[in-house]
């Protein structure tokens, strides 16, 4: 039995979903007749109540439109250091958009009101025009950490107050809803665009959705033919991600318990030096001097296990859709082996 954790991106469709697919609508997504796609849409939208929304291959085509949309040649945007947009996008921000980054050192990739506050530009034409603020939630490299909302509620008053565009890269917000008992819709009264990955958190084969106002997607749409994201009978993913949306957030619960379970047990082992608090289902730990990351895994390999080593001497385990509670169980038999 292979347990793979290197990723939630992993996972198969399950049964139910794969006959959602097969039985899907579709049509010319590109014409905007693919009644799948565009429910997929709607129910999004009006799950964040939000206006319109548009699907895309990845999340990394959403974050990168958002950006597009959001800013002009010559820009900054403001994020953390460890932020998905500026550590795993391939450079977009600056080949797509023209514009600069402002690194934030934040706590576990979560960024504060007064670190914002205190990066923005000053009306100086030998300095760059911040334009735009973006967080992560949850943050990836921050082991699955989640912010508190009062802090984001504060981060949105000030791009407001100071004429700011604010986009949520939200790969796994789902995630965060379910950790701190929130609602969508408490995201969509605060944000100018959000991002939400469909085959991350739920499990769906692919896609993701860029939500916002109307006047935000129209150009979203421009934009992502620019980047060549049109696709046709997309609508058999579509309806992966209908089924998703209303049959896989709550049991994401279940992966949070799990990664716990997980990570109380692997705090025990001496060859650890410490496991990032696990808010959700990213584990991320540090090795102590003596072995590396990779070492680890191709040991953890051997035993049909596969984790994944993010640095030199840090690993990364992802619970996901596909994980159950007996693979749980052996995981933590081995790791109490080792």
């Amino acid at each position: 039995m292979l347990i793979d954790f290197r990723s939630d991106t992993i996972t198969r469709p399950t049964r139910a979903m794969l006959d959602a697919m097969c039985q899907a609508s579709v049509g010319d997504d590109v014409f905007g007749e693919d009644p799948s796609i565009n429910a997929l849409e709607e129910l999004c939208a009006d799950m964040f109540g939000m206006e319109a929304a548009i699907f895309c291959p990845s999340g990394t085509m959403t974050n990168q439109i958002a950006i597009k949309c959001h800013t002009q040649p010559g820009d900054e945007v403001i994020c953390d250091e460890n932020a998905h947009i500026y550590q795993y996008e391939g450079g977009g921000i600056a080949f797509n958009s023209g514009a600069s980054v402002k690194l934030i050192q934040g706590d576990r990739g979560r960024i504060t009101c007064d670190q914002v506050a205190s990066s923005i530009q000053p009306d100086d034409p030998h300095r760059p025009h911040t334009s735009l603020v973006c967080i992560e939630n949850t943050s990836n490299r921050g082991g699955g950490s989640c912010y508190d909302f009062n802090e984001i509620r504060k981060i949105a008053d000030l791009c407001k107050e100071k004429k700011l565009a604010f986009h949520l890269d939200g790969a796994r917000l789902w995630n965060a809803l379910v950790a701190k008992n929130e609602t969508p819709k408490q995201y969509g009264e605060v944000f100018d665009s959000i991002s939400v990955c469909l085959s991350k958190s739920l499990g769906c084969p692919v896609g993701s959705l860029l939500i916002g106002k109307k006047d935000l997607i129209k150009k979203a749409r421009r934009v992502r033919k620019v980047f060549g994201g049109g696709m046709r009978q997309a609508g058999f993913l579509a309806a992966a991600g209908i089924y998703a949306l209303q049959n896989h957030i709550h049991r994401l619960a279940d992966d949070h318990k799990n990664a716990i379970q997980i990570a109380a047990a692997i705090e025990k082992k001496n060859f650890v030096k410490f496991v990032l608090p696990v808010e959700t289902n990213i584990i991320i730990f540090e090795l102590n001097d003596g072995v590396t990351g990779q070492q680890l895994a191709d040991k953890l390999k051997e035993k049909d296990i596969l984790v994944y080593a993010i640095a030199r001497n840090r690993v990364r385990i992802v619970v996901h859709l596909d994980i159950s509670k007996e693979m749980t169980e052996r995981t933590i038999q081995i790791i109490d082996q080792l």
